[in-house]
C-alpha cells in the first residue's frame, strides 16, 4: 500500500509484455486526472530516442530527468514493459524509493509468451519480461522497505471494477467507475508500436478475449523453456497480487 500524505506525483505501472497494460493505459487515459505516457523506456530501448514534452531523449538519465520535470508540472501515469533491462532505473535509488510509486501488472507467463510469439514469432527469452519486471519489483521492495502493489491481467479481465477499485484504495487515489469504459480508438501515445495494441484499439472495456489460433506453449520446443525460464518470477510476483 502507498501512504497518501507522502504520495509522489509519479505513478508507474510495470508490465511484463501481453499482460493487459495497454488497456489498463486506455483507462488511465480515459481518467482525465493524470498525464500520461506510454512505454517511454521501452521506447527508448527500441529506438534509441523517446519524446517527453516535446524534446528528444536519448538515455535513461535524460529520460528520468524528464519524468521528474513533467511530474512536478502535475500527477503523471507511465506504463512500461519489461522486454528489456533498464539498469537507469535499477540504479537510480531516489527514483525507486521516492520520485515515484512503482506497482505492477502479471499474466501467466503460458498466456503472455503465446500472445507475444502471436505478434512476434522470433521472441527472445528475456523479452517475456518476468525477469526484468521481477527485478525491478525486489529493487523498490529494498528501496521503500514494502512491497509494490501488484494486480493480475486476468483479474482485471474478468473482475474490472473489483480489481480496478482495489488498485485505486491501494495506490490512494480515487476510484472512478466511468473510466472503466471508452470509445475505441488508437490513441497517438501507442503509435509507434501500434501493430502490438490492435486489441486495445479496438476495445471498449476491460474483456478478455478467446484465442484458438494460439500456439501450445508447453509442447513447443523453443516456448517451453522460456515458460520454464519465467515461470518462477512470474509465481513470486502472483504471492503478492491484490486479492479481488
Amino acid at each position: 500500500m502507498i501512504d497518501p500524505e507522502t504520495q509522489p506525483n509519479i505513478l508507474a505501472l510495470w508490465s511484463a509484455p501481453r499482460s493487459r497494460s495497454t488497456a489498463f493505459f486506455r483507462m488511465m487515459c480515459e481518467r482525465g486526472d493524470f498525464q500520461v505516457l506510454h512505454e517511454p523506456f521501452s521506447y527508448l530501448a527500441e529506438f534509441g530516442e523517446v519524446e517527453v514534452g516535446g524534446a528528444r531523449l536519448r538515455s535513461e538519465r535524460e529520460l528520468l530527468a524528464a519524468l521528474r520535470e513533467t511530474g512536478e508540472a502535475g500527477p503523471l501515469f507511465f506504463k512500461d514493459t519489461t522486454d528489456e533491462r533498464y539498469a537507469g532505473v535499477l540504479a537510480d535509488e531516489r527514483f525507486l524509493a521516492h520520485d515515484a510509486a512503482h506497482t505492477f501488472i502479471i499474466r501467466h507467463p503460458r498466456e503472455t509468451i503465446a500472445s507475444y510469439y502471436a505478434v512476434n514469432p522470433g521472441v527472445k527469452c528475456h523479452q517475456i519480461g518476468f525477469e526484468a519486471q521481477y527485478e525491478i519489483f525486489e529493487a523498490v521492495s529494498r528501496s521503500t522497505g514494502r512491497k509494490p502493489v501488484v494486480i493480475d491481467g486476468n483479474d482485471l479481465a474478468e473482475k474490472p471494477a473489483a480489481t480496478v477499485r482495489a488498485y485505486t484504495e491501494a495506490v490512494s487515489i480515487p476510484y472512478l467507475e466511468n473510466a472503466l469504459n471508452w470509445r475505441p480508438e488508437s490513441r497517438k501515445e501507442w503509435r509507434p508500436s501500434e501493430r502490438w495494441h490492435s486489441d486495445a484499439s479496438t476495445s471498449s472495456g476491460f474483456a478478455a478475449r478467446t484465442r484458438t489460433d494460439y500456439v501450445d506453449v508447453e509442447a513447443h520446443p523453443v516456448l517451453s523453456g522460456y515458460l520454464e525460464h519465467h515461470l518462477p518470477f512470474y509465481e513470486r510476483l502472483h504471492a503478492h497480487r491484490l486479492a479481488v
